[in-house]
């Protein structure tokens, strides 16, 4: 009886809190609200950290070992903390907030070892939105967007390339990236102008979109995902860099979008 008054009394306090809530178990990260077209959007939370020199490389090769341990999580939902540990020496927290609509992320690595770490950039999250969209590998690029000298380009109106180290997929690398230090995939002929990658509900009403303050790659993933994936640029002894990230679950307004990412994030 005792865990079932627990069990109401979260559902209750959530509820009343209001927004997007939160929940995660195996490497699964949920985010749930009542305006989420289906009902909840699933990330699988933290993906892969990767040293330089990917691009050509086989991917277990690019990769560091790492485990993730959910350390607390607040009775309405709303907030979530994570150590996550990366062979050999890198210690990795972050906390993931929910609002009303939008997520926050903040992590804070720290290479606790005596040599540096060539920790060049990392896969927060691999957001499946196969459910947002209703649509599926074949045709979600025609829903899913960056941003692009042109403006708001669908990633179906992108320059794709197919040719890569692995087939499918697709890569938008910025400005001032090493194209030797991105995912193995075909790599867009378009460059991204910022750091947003998004895409909009099957009803055309709610679009999702995602950015950090550090972007390294954008990508379009082989499991009806999207990814925006930040730079770290190696560790050095006892360094301790910091990372913020937003997702947008917003009513489809893209103006609006670019406001905020840029209140967030800048121009």
């Amino acid at each position: 009886m005792a865990a079932l008054a627990f069990v109401c009394c979260f559902s209750v306090l959530a509820e009343a809190a209001g927004g997007l809530t939160l929940s995660w178990t195996n490497n699964l990260l949920t985010i749930t609200g009542p305006d989420i077209p289906g009902g909840k959007l699933d990330i699988w939370y933290l993906e892969a950290f990767c040293r330089s020199g990917s691009t050509q490389r086989d991917w277990r090769q690019t990769v560091f070992p790492h485990k993730t341990s959910l350390t607390s999580a607040s009775r309405d939902g709303k907030r979530l903390k994570f150590l996550t540990r990366v062979t050999p020496s890198v210690e990795v927290t972050h906390e993931v907030e929910a609002r009303k609509d939008e997520v926050e992320f903040n992590f804070q690595l720290t290479n606790n070892g005596g040599e540096a770490v060539d920790l060049n950039w990392f896969q927060p999250a691999c957001i499946r939105v196969e459910r947002f969209t209703g649509r599926s590998q074949s045709n979600y690029i025609a829903r899913s967007f960056i941003f692009t000298g042109h403006g708001l380009t669908t990633l179906a109106q992108t320059k794709r390339t197919e040719e890569a180290l692995y087939r499918g997929g697709q890569v938008y690398m910025p400005k001032g990236i090493n194209l030797a230090d991105v995912n193995p995939r075909p790599l867009c002929g378009d460059r991204p102008v910022n750091g947003l990658i998004g895409c909009f509900s099957a009803d055309d009403q709610w679009l999702m979109a995602t950015a950090w303050d550090k972007t390294h790659e954008l990508f379009e993933g082989v499991y009806v995902c999207l990814h925006a994936d930040p730079h770290v640029g190696g560790l050095a002894p006892g360094e301790t860099k910091k990372i913020r990230g937003k997702m947008y679950l917003m009513k489809n307004d893209v103006k609006t979008l670019l406001r905020r990412y840029e209140r967030d994030f800048g121009k």
